[in-house]
């Protein structure tokens, strides 16, 4: 292990020094900068822990100007209890604080609903460096504020959002929605629906239906879609889809549901009415939500990598502090299967 001699003060040279790198990039890779790869900043990390050296932080945010902090608002329905905000939000919540203190900073959490009470001035008020905004495009008007915050000059990256203009992160919807709707096709079924909805402001819910009905066609069947009642909360949406196609006397054996909360809802009406899933019906949701795993029958979903979307917002919204252009725009998605879409009965 490297020493440190006697009396000297370490600095960021000797750092460099023992890592091989400029006292830039040990600057830069302390700083939790994006634009460092993380063979060297793990290179960088290891040499200062091994020389004991530690970067004095209120020094450091009086010559830069920055506080180190980054906030993060997660946006609920105004009616919304703080604890029935979809789970999918808090996993991805999760990440984006674990990127967050991988790259040196801290975060600062904030649920928001209601328009009178909406707060994202952090960077005027000295209190983070940039704002990740996340939850649901239902609330309007938190959406309206936020955008007009980046336009006013502050620094905003979106996970979502029903604005195609702002710089946001989405999963790969497309692709899972191929995923999803090819793998109820190979388990066997063949009268596959979609609940989505076309009105709805969360544009991932298009993305599915497109790749649903795109992979569907190349197979030779027909999309069929089932539209949600936005009215309602998400599981009573599942169920009330569910009772629409029933009545509307449209065949099926699967459904490809755009949402893991909706499909919850889902296989609650599909019990109750006495049809068996997978053996009458397949069913796969999407986001990959925890709760999917404890469902009955336990469902099968397309989940993103939450870890990968976690550092791609954080280091979207560094480049964007520092002025650096960022590309990034779908995290990959994976199928978890389970038996929820094991294949009809007799396949």
């Amino acid at each position: 292990m490297a020493k440190a001699l006697r009396g000297h003060r370490i600095t960021s040279f000797d750092v460099a020094a023992l890592a091989g790198v400029s006292q830039s990039t040990v600057s830069r890779a302390l700083a939790g900068d994006p634009v460092v790869s993380e063979p060297t900043r793990t290179r960088v990390v290891e040499a200062a822990r091994q020389l004991n050296y530690y970067v004095d932080e209120n020094a450091a945010r009086l010559r830069t100007g920055r506080t180190g902090t980054i906030a993060v608002v997660v946006i609920s329905r105004e009616e919304e209890d703080h604890a029935d905000v979809n789970p999918f939000y808090f996993s991805l919540l999760g990440a984006i604080c674990a990127a967050a203190s991988n790259r040196g900073h801290e975060t600062i959490v904030s649920f928001q609903a209601r328009p009178d009470t909406l707060a994202g001035r952090y960077e005027e008020q000295r209190k983070a460096d940039g704002l990740i905004v996340i939850g649901t495009t239902a609330n309007r008007a938190a959406w309206d504020y936020y955008r007009e915050l980046g336009e006013d000059g502050a620094h905003v990256c979106y996970w979502g959002s029903p604005f195609d203009d702002l710089d946001w992160i989405r999963s790969d919807n497309h692709q899972g929605a191929r995923l999803a709707t090819g793998h109820l096709i190979d388990a066997g079924y063949r009268d596959i629906v979609c609940i989505t909805s076309d009105g709805s402001p969360q544009r991932q819910f298009t993305e599915r239906w497109v790749g649903y009905a795109e992979r569907m066609g190349e197979e030779g069947l027909t999309p069929r879609d089932v539209q949600i009642d936005e009215r309602l909360a998400r599981e009573d949406q599942g169920r009330k889809a569910v009772a629409d196609l029933i009545a509307g006397g449209v065949p099926f054996d699967a459904i490809f549901v755009c949402s893991d909360q909706i499909a919850l809802g889902v296989l609650l009406e599909l019990h109750e009415r006495g049809i068996t899933v997978p053996d009458q019906v397949g069913v796969v949701g999407f986001d990959g939500i925890r709760s999917g795993a404890y469902a009955i029958p336990p469902l099968t979903t397309l989940e993103p990598d939450f870890q990968s979307a976690g550092t791609m917002l954080v280091d979207k919204l560094l480049k964007q502090i520092a002025g650096r252009p960022s590309p990034e725009r779908r995290v990959p998605v994976r199928l978890v299967e389970r038996a929820s879409s094991r294949g009809p009965k007799g396949t």
